[in-house]
């Protein structure tokens, strides 16, 4: 049997709600920052929610220039800035490697919803001629971020996307992961990008009465374990993530955050949207993710959940976590950094990982804002760091993302040291 090769993530970037790189979203999630508020995109203001968690102070114009930028859906500008801050920080020249050797694989759960809608609605007369844009198409399916970062680089190995709702990036950089073990790449660019505050994507959530409706306070609107939360805050932005194999990131002598240790996935197989009451999935997904690391469960020190503030997920998820950690549980720290991002869709996963490396990186537990009233159903033991930032070594980390459908992702991380 062949051996398994170990990995390592070698750069990061981000622009998130809370920051529009890795230093500002480090700031935003220590100090337990606020993305939400009112929304800018468009008019919400007949919305039954009229605030989310926006990327701030973006202009596609200033980065990519006007005439690349009008090619690009806002999911995949979001993309690409993220990469190129890891490509940076990762130290790789792209032109001094073997282009055939380096992948992409990144996660979007909804793609390119902005283009979309402005398509249908520049042509909703159907008495007139039909005009659509010809780049309509590639601004909006959701695989073509990994294709830009391809051309963007030049890089010529493994490519595809990841659709899996919400679970979609944590599925990128799993299979990220796994490919290199293969020894089907040496280095893979992943991660996730999203930007679904649209019409339709508020419309549409808002429809199935996922989101808060706390339009009066839309900066404590998202509250994960908290007695009153009344549904997610959608999100956008992306993360992206350059996965390394080992041997090869300590020879050209890689700043290393993590290792990559395992990864876990299942389904619920019980409903399209509504996550099993008692968690079976999500605990089965963690159990799968640290089995695949081969390390025991006591040796966990924090677990970034995918706590969206909704009535039913954030009590099947501790539930879930009480199963697989048992008394451990008490010993672990637990947060949802959705109290502060808002929830990403599809580039949750990404972003919440590199929330994980931060957490290791400075040596503090992100919060989970926003906690004003214990539920009585979710054991109020467990330490769930409420609304601030807690001090200590994370040395093992577990991020969980789960998406409708039914699928669950589980990553475990281990801070490398020299």
């Amino acid at each position: 049997m062949r051996n398994m090769k170990r990995v390592v993530i070698t750069g990061i970037g981000a622009i998130t709600p809370i920051g529009n790189n890795i230093d500002e979203f480090a700031k935003g999630l220590r100090k337990g920052e606020s993305g939400a508020d009112y929304i800018t995109h468009f008019d919400a203001s007949s919305f039954k929610t009229t605030f989310a968690c926006e990327v701030k102070n973006f202009d596609g114009d200033e980065v990519f220039g006007r005439k690349e930028a009008r090619k690009m859906d806002l999911f995949s500008q979001y993309g690409l800035v993220a990469v190129r801050e890891a490509v940076q920080d990762s130290g790789l020249d792209f032109a001094r490697e073997d282009a055939e050797r380096v992948g992409v694989i990144w996660g979007s759960g909804i793609g390119g919803l902005r283009s979309l809608e402005e398509q249908i609605e520049n042509n909703s007369d159907y008495e007139q001629t039909p005009r659509y844009n010809p780049f309509m198409i590639p601004k909006m399916i959701a695989d073509i971020v990994p294709g830009l970062i391809s051309i963007e680089y030049g890089l010529k190995g493994l490519n595809y996307g990841t659709i899996s709702a919400c679970a979609s990036s944590s599925n990128a950089i799993i299979s990220a992961m796994d490919s290199i073990r293969m020894g089907r790449a040496e280095v893979i660019v992943t991660g996730g990008s999203e930007a679904a505050v649209t019409r339709a994507g508020i419309g549409g959530f808002s429809g199935m009465k996922a989101l808060s409706s706390r339009n009066d306070d839309p900066a404590t609107a998202s509250r994960p374990f908290d007695k009153d939360r009344d549904g997610f805050v959608l999100g956008e932005g992306g993360g992206a993530l350059i996965l390394e194999e080992y041997e090869r990131a300590v020879e050209r002598g890689a700043k290393i955050y993590a290792e990559v240790l395992g990864g876990g996935m299942t389904a619920d197989a019980y409903h399209i949207t509504a996550p099993h009451p008692e968690g079976q999935g999500a605990a089965r997904v963690m159990k799968e993710a640290i089995r695949d690391a081969h390390i025991p469960m006591t040796q966990i020190d924090y677990v970034n959940v995918h706590g969206t503030s909704t009535p039913l997920g954030d009590v099947a998820e501790i539930n879930a976590i009480l199963d697989v950690f048992g008394e451990h549980a008490y010993k672990m720290h637990i947060s949802s950094t959705k109290s502060m991002t808002g929830h990403l869709l599809g580039a949750s996963g990404a972003i919440e990982t590199i929330a994980c490396l931060l957490a290791m990186r400075d040596g503090f537990i992100p919060p989970t804002i926003n906690h004003f009233t214990d539920d009585p159903e979710i054991d109020n033991k467990l330490n769930l760091t409420f609304n601030e930032a807690k001090e200590m070594p994370v040395d093992f980390a577990v991020c969980n993302t789960f998406g409708f459908g039914g699928h669950n992702t589980s990553l475990v991380l281990k801070k490398y040291e020299q």
